[in-house]
């Protein structure tokens, strides 16, 4: 059976104020991840570290190539936020435990079991093929019934 989201994990993750690395977050106003950095920035308060080759600065917040590039200041890493394709995950995803993160989130449509099942025995929390925005908004809906 593959990896089932735990509500428990995703509502702590979105609650809890931490550092998440935002991997594929580029300048790039017209992909999902500079809006979904945006809100959790913004409406979740959450520290974004925007992660992509070029180390590109996005939402004023300075880039950096690849996780290991991130300074010890900025460590630990809460959450290392997926924005890349299934095929390329899995790297990530060991890049997110070499790191010592404490959750990876693969973003809706990523998917990788087995990068999900190394993370899990390596001690990482795993929300896989969810969208933290789309959480909020499903959260959202249900406190209004």
């Amino acid at each position: 059976m593959g990896h089932v989201n735990d509500p428990a994990v995703i509502e702590r993750l979105m609650d809890t104020h931490g550092r998440w690395a935002v991997v594929g977050l580029t300048q790039n106003q017209w992909r999902a991840a500079y809006s979904v950095a945006e809100f959790l920035r913004d409406d979740l308060g959450q520290q974004i570290i925007p992660v992509n080759p070029r180390a590109e600065e996005v939402h004023g917040e300075k880039g950096y190539a690849k996780l290991a590039d991130i300074p010890a200041e900025l460590h630990p890493l809460d959450v290392v936020d997926c924005f890349v394709n299934s095929q390329r995950v899995g790297d990530v995803v060991d890049q997110a435990i070499a790191a010592g993160a404490k959750a990876v989130w693969l973003q809706l449509g990523v998917i990788d079991e087995a990068a999900a099942e190394r993370a899990k025995a390596a001690g990482l929390d795993v929300v896989m093929n969810a969208c933290p925005a789309q959480e909020a908004w499903r959260r959202a809906r249900r406190h209004q019934a």
